[in-house]
């Protein structure tokens, strides 16, 4: 077992989207999500991919290597693929092959091709969503900038009294310690395999009960470095966001603007293919 963890992970590079305002990146993945969930058929599907992979293009991270940080997620876009397979009536539509038959007059799996296109728009709906996000958030982006983005975002917040400079820290310090806590799992791992564990083999409960000593380690491991950062924080006068400035002041410029634009362009864009193609392709 191996994982590839791209959430967290820099990229170190110098193209437009390494430059861009953290601030301008955010406002770009909020409007992608909304745009992947508006996104009703094929057309806007296409439209989407497309202005991911440009993106991709631009940021000059290889494809290869966010596409190792989907491994972890494989498993479940291929379940839910498959849910949707089975389990979507084809009301209008004729069935792809015979009902099979699981439990007499209990349960009949019937599969239609309306389940197979809902299938393919979820994988392509939750993939694109999950490289757009470690895109912006992580290969491009420093968790100090994203630190900065979010609290600078958020701080109109302050004024009822929300701790945006704490919430943008905890969501960093998450972020940042995926990675680290992805190789402690597999330390932990190897550990137990040089010892006799077998995590491969054997039925279901009989591989989940092997996890338990993965998980004890893990647990313990993950609060000692909670507390260990803790103490560091404070050695360093780390009382919060009051008082604290900034090394770099972040300013948007011309291109930040661009970007913002284009984000709204999308989203425009997904909403008239909807309008005007809802009748050509199915929909979801």
């Amino acid at each position: 077992m191996s994982f590839d963890v791209g959430l967290g992970q820099y990229y170190e590079g110098k193209s437009i989207i390494h430059k861009l305002d953290p601030r301008a990146k955010l406002f770009f993945v909020i409007m992608l999500m909304v745009s992947i969930f508006v996104a009703r058929n094929v057309a806007s599907f296409a439209l989407l991919v497309a202005i991911v992979l440009l993106c991709v293009i631009i940021s000059r991270v290889p494809l290869i290597v966010i596409l190792k940080g989907l491994k972890p997620i494989t498993v479940i876009v291929i379940f839910t693929a498959i849910l949707n397979f089975f389990f979507t009536s084809g009301e209008n539509l004729q069935p792809m092959f015979e009902p099979i038959v699981v439990i007499p007059n209990y349960w009949t799996i019937t599969a239609y091709y309306e389940g197979l296109y809902n299938a393919g728009l979820l994988a392509v709906r939750i993939i694109t969503l999950l490289i757009g996000t470690t895109l912006f958030f992580s290969y491009t982006t420093t968790p100090i900038e994203l630190t900065d983005g979010i609290e600078t975002a958020l701080a109109p917040l302050k004024k009822i009294k929300v701790p945006v400079h704490e919430f943008a820290m905890m969501m960093t310090i998450a972020l940042r310690f995926i990675p680290t806590l992805t190789d402690e799992t597999m330390k932990i791992m190897n550990a137990q395999k040089s010892r006799g564990a077998d995590f491969s083999n054997g039925s279901l409960i009989k591989r989940a009960k092997a996890l338990i000593p993965i998980i004890i380690p893990l647990f313990v491991s993950s609060f000692r470095r909670a507390d260990e950062l803790a103490t560091a924080m404070e050695c360093r006068g780390y009382r919060g966001g009051v008082g604290r400035t900034r090394m770099k002041i972040l300013r948007m410029r011309g291109r930040d603007y661009l970007f913002i634009i284009l984000a709204i362009c999308l989203l425009a864009g997904v909403i008239l293919l909807n309008l005007y193609l809802n009748g050509v392709v199915y929909t979801l």
